[in-house]
């Protein structure tokens, strides 16, 4: 977002942008805005928290919008992924992956989860075979 598409200042107070807070070793908690860079503060009691924030927040924009070169990001929204989606698949394979989960005792989400979250071994296969010709070809040139 260049400058000339800027929002106004209040319409950036006005965002939500999410924060973390961690406890310090040294008491007190800190307070980072992972969107706004360099935007951390500092709060000594748990109560202390919203009004912290909300100042770290506020100067930040006030003086990254006062640099009229400086891009002001958009907050983040790590909940923009819920988790679900619909996936259309063939009847066949459907049933296939049914009769799998029914096999291994869990439920049919459960076993999807399982294969997407392993490495594709076909994929894996190919490209251990790939470089096994590769060997082959270049031991059979020298």
């Amino acid at each position: 977002m260049t400058s000339a598409t800027r929002m106004s200042l209040e319409e950036y107070l006005r965002l939500q942008y999410p924060f973390t807070v961690s406890a310090n070793l040294d008491g007190g908690f800190v307070i980072v805005f992972p969107d706004l860079p360099g935007c951390v503060t500092q709060a000594e009691g748990w109560e202390e928290i919203g009004e912290y924030d909300d100042d770290a927040r506020r100067l930040w924009l006030e003086s990254a919008y006062a640099q009229e070169e400086l891009d002001i990001p958009l907050p983040s929204y790590p909940e923009e992924h819920s988790g679900k989606f619909n996936v259309r698949l063939p009847k066949s394979l459907h049933r296939r992956l049914v009769e799998a989960a029914e096999r291994e005792g869990v439920s049919l989400n459960s076993h999807i989860v399982e294969l997407l979250s392993r490495r594709d071994p076909q994929a894996e296969i190919q490209r251990r075979l790939g470089a096994i010709e590769g060997l082959l070809v270049h031991s059979q040139i020298t």
